[in-house]
């Protein structure tokens, strides 16, 4: 008991000493109220909802704007009207599937206003007697930043599920982290610490803002991922030396697979039951996936190659140049000579050619030989400029003390519960 006295002792002035460094509030949450256009004394809607009845609709298919309005009594020229008056508010064309509406009707059965939910957040009001007009309100969003702690134990979307992190922040990690990490091949024990702001409204989470720091662990080795904007359009995130996180090349074609076959000079092929070589590999993934690819290029072919299927050739420079076989179909505007950026859909995985199924079969040449994909190396992108390293410094510090404090609090915790 004396020695766990000790211990926490020590483990209380760590925390409380900041590690040398200020107190960074514990919850950061700070009231980011929408701005509503209309009055609100008159409530949030920007209209006093007195003798009104209200009803709740959703865009149907094959709904426009006008056929809404006409459903609730406009006329097909009082519909027009209202669109043309208020187009500078709102582009009725935008209009979508599955969104929801509200109508306010007077006791005659008129529809006096309607209001259109652009998203969670958003709506836009239309007054539907002349002079017609329209507004756009939002609800109130609430913006605080968390923090998270996750080791892996089964896969980095139901740990992170598990400890209570949106699956925003996955998709935000999983972009940050492309050039870095190969999400395919996570190990038990790899670990991800991030903080990061979201905004919440009604009680649910309606989007990560930004991931402020990030480090993952695999293996005893330290990936940080500092987010710094130079404001010039670029990179936002780096590691720890000012070097972006932004690579030549992506480290996968695809999200959310598993290998179902790696680089091999000497494998049994699942069709032939032949030894033959596989330069590539494969990633199991449902027929439709969209695959991207790995780098800026151009494409040199997309056509069908008898066992390889539906396959695109792509050449990134005088060095690499890339395929994706087995495709089901090819992206819009994919062809011969067309040039692509990297992250740039260009397919979707399918079963073509020589296949027992749906699966990309991924293949890089480097100087014209094959290398293995999951061993490639990629230069980083444009540095950090030099001018902003000493103020990039400090975000890392800082960050850097908030992560070393929130592990001296999670040490507490646990020598508490020991106790």
């Amino acid at each position: 008991m004396r020695v766990y006295g000790y211990l926490l002792m020590a483990v209380l002035f760590l925390v409380s000493a900041g590690c040398g460094g200020r107190q960074e509030n514990p919850t950061g949450e700070t009231d980011a109220a929408g701005v509503q256009d209309a009055g609100t004394d008159k409530g949030f809607w920007g209209f006093s909802e007195d003798s009104l009845s209200v009803e709740e609709g959703r865009v149907r298919s094959g709904d426009f704007f006008s056929t809404i309005l006409m459903r609730n009594g406009m006329t097909a020229q009082e519909a027009y009207n209202l669109s043309e008056a208020c187009d500078s508010v709102f582009d009725v064309r935008s209009v979508r599937i599955g969104n929801t509406y509200r109508t306010w009707t007077s006791a005659s059965g008129r529809m006096e206003y309607l209001a259109y939910d652009i998203d969670r957040i958003s709506s836009v009001v239309f007054s539907c007697r002349e002079p017609y007009t329209a507004w756009k309100v939002e609800k109130p969003v609430l913006s605080r930043t968390k923090s998270v702690d996750v080791t892996i134990e089964s896969s980095l979307w139901n740990d992170m599920r598990a400890a209570g992190a949106p699956s925003l922040l996955i998709l935000s990690l999983s972009d940050i982290y492309a050039w870095t990490v190969d999400f395919f091949g996570l190990q038990k024990g790899d670990r991800f610490r991030v903080i990061y702001d979201e905004k919440i409204c009604d009680g649910e989470v309606v989007a990560v803002d930004t991931v402020r720091y990030a480090l993952f662990t695999s293996r005893g080795e330290n990936y940080p991922a500092v987010m710094f904007d130079q404001h010039d359009g670029g990179n936002i995130y780096w590691n720890e030396k000012g070097e972006s996180m932004r690579k030549a090349f992506l480290k996968a074609p695809l999200h959310y697979s598993r290998i179902s076959s790696g680089f091999s000079y000497a494998r049994k092929h699942p069709v032939t039951r032949r030894v033959q070589p596989h330069t590539g590999v494969d990633y199991a993934a449902p027929k439709g996936t969209p695959v991207v690819t790995i780098g800026d290029g151009v494409v040199t072919s997309a056509k069908y190659e008898g066992a390889g299927g539906n396959v695109i050739r792509i050449r990134h420079n005088s060095v690499y140049s890339t395929a994706y076989l087995h495709l089901s179909k090819y992206a819009s505007g994919i062809k011969a000579g067309k040039r692509v950026r990297q992250g740039e859909v260009i397919g979707y995985v399918g079963s073509t050619g020589r296949s027992t199924g749906p699966h990309l079969d991924f293949r890089v040449w480097k100087n014209g030989s094959p290398i293995n994909p999951l061993k490639m190396k990629s230069p980083p992108a444009e540095p950090l400029r030099q001018e902003n390293m000493e103020a990039f410094s400090a975000v890392v510090a800082r960050y850097s003390r908030q992560m070393m404090q929130t592990d001296a609090s999670s040490m507490v915790e646990r020598m508490l519960d020991a106790i």
